[in-house]
């Protein structure tokens, strides 16, 4: 498509745009009077309209109920995880035996570790991306030294080239390889929070299998972002959070895919949990754990509710779109944003734009990462008071995500006005 920097234009592509009705669906924020362009749905997504409702449904059935509304509520709280699997499974491309919903995302990448983080003598070492998101860093870091490992020999980073900004697949491929006798895990973010790079998963799990190791992803940034297929890929296990592209509120549940080679595997090392425990005996309270047969054995506890409601509301509206229509919408929305940001800067003198995201293709989803060369934190610090809500990464990267179920191509051409009036 040829594209133009004009409102007209903009306006065009919103009007032909089979999605741009959602929109209405979402609170935007306004501040100071003005409703703002929201490119963060990489950190925290909008509110569901429908978010409200779906928990005073909850909140009316405890106070009609009481503890009975595990029972007799409208939507009963005693297997309430069980209303999220179906839309799981088709978000992350996975069987219903594979997914899970529960606790927060860190707590699920120890809890998966533990069964999947097994070193030996032999095999102990860890490969995953420099530039990981902290959480997953420190949560490698604290399991190595868990089993007595020394981080700096165990877990191997994979960096950018020398004057380059993400990571190139054959590196990690070699990597594999340069460490195949000694590698246990390869544990990477599908999507780099920093560069917005997508990486070949289902590659990278063919080589990680070939080499003896296992293969899992942190899909905080992936999970309805990009197209998933979890179980075709051969992944061995995944989590992700649902408060950012998944638009179920802050610090909201987290979602887990096992695979079911090792989901249907009650001996795998695991912590145990009274929601984890066979549904048949659970209520007999004996001892001894007797895991579930598939993903919703690594459970601990049971559902909370009040989140988990927000989330089905948010996961009724992925179902009833698609991930296939919002990946199509979605090119074409950061496909323009790119080329809004390049007019802006080949036209100024004050700023050079570089995007560091992988260029159109596989290895890239909604976000894109700018440097500004010429400008710093003031630039962003003008965005955001103009009313463009991005987001700012040390040293001096903007990042930014048109999320294609609220952002439209108005917004992108809005924004361009007002980056260009930014500019110092």
């Amino acid at each position: 498509m040829q594209f133009e920097n004009t409102q007209l234009f903009a306006k065009d592509l919103d009007r032909q745009d089979p999605l741009a009705h959602y929109r209405s669906q979402f609170h935007i924020p306004v501040i100071n009077d003005k409703q703002v362009i929201y490119f963060t749905g990489n950190s925290l997504g909008l509110q569901p309209k429908s978010a409200k409702e779906a928990i005073q449904i909850e909140l009316e059935d405890w106070a009609k109920w009481g503890v009975e509304g595990h029972f007799h509520g409208r939507n009963p709280w005693f297997a309430y995880h069980e209303f999220l699997t179906g839309p799981t499974a088709k978000l992350v491309g996975a069987k219903e035996n594979e997914v899970v919903v529960m606790n927060g995302l860190t707590v699920n990448l120890h809890l998966l570790m533990v069964s999947f983080y097994q070193p030996t003598k032999e095999r102990f070492k860890i490969i995953c991306e420099e530039k990981a998101f902290p959480s997953d860093q420190y949560a490698l870091e604290t399991q190595v030294r868990h089993h007595g490992l020394d981080p700096a020999s165990t877990i191997v980073e994979i960096a950018p080239r020398e004057g380059e900004h993400t990571i190139r697949h054959e590196d990690i491929i070699t990597a594999i390889e340069e460490n195949r006798d000694e590698l246990a895990l390869v544990m990477i973010g599908g999507v780099n929070y920093y560069s917005g790079q997508v990486f070949r998963m289902k590659e990278i799990a063919k080589a990680a299998h070939a080499a003896g190791a296992l293969a899992g992803f942190d899909l905080a940034h992936g999970a309805g972002n990009i197209k998933l297929d979890l179980h075709d890929w051969d992944v061995d296990f995944a989590c992700w959070c649902s408060y950012k592209y998944l638009n179920s509120g802050p610090g909201s549940v987290s979602g887990v895919f096992i695979h079911e080679r090792h989901s249907s595997n009650t001996s795998l090392n695991r912590f145990g949990g009274w929601w984890g425990h066979d549904k048949e005996t659970r209520f007999q309270m004996k001892p001894g754990f007797q895991p579930i047969a598939t993903a919703e054995g690594w459970q601990l506890s049971n559902a909370p509710v009040f989140s988990m409601a927000i989330h089905k509301a948010s996961l009724e509206m992925f179902e009833e779109v698609g991930m296939d229509a919002l990946c199509k919408k979605s090119k074409l929305l950061t496909s323009y944003l790119e080329f809004v940001i390049n007019a802006v800067g080949e036209a100024s003198e004050k700023a050079n734009f570089e995007i560091i995201t992988p260029e159109e293709g596989i290895e890239r989803g909604c976000q894109l990462s700018i440097l500004a060369h010429g400008q710093g934190r003031d630039l962003f610090d003008n965005l955001m008071a103009a009313g463009v809500i991005t987001d700012w990464r040390e040293p001096n990267v903007i990042r930014m995500a048109p999320v294609p179920m609220y952002n439209s191509f108005e917004d992108i051409y809005n924004f361009g006005q007002i980056l260009k009036a930014s500019l110092t």
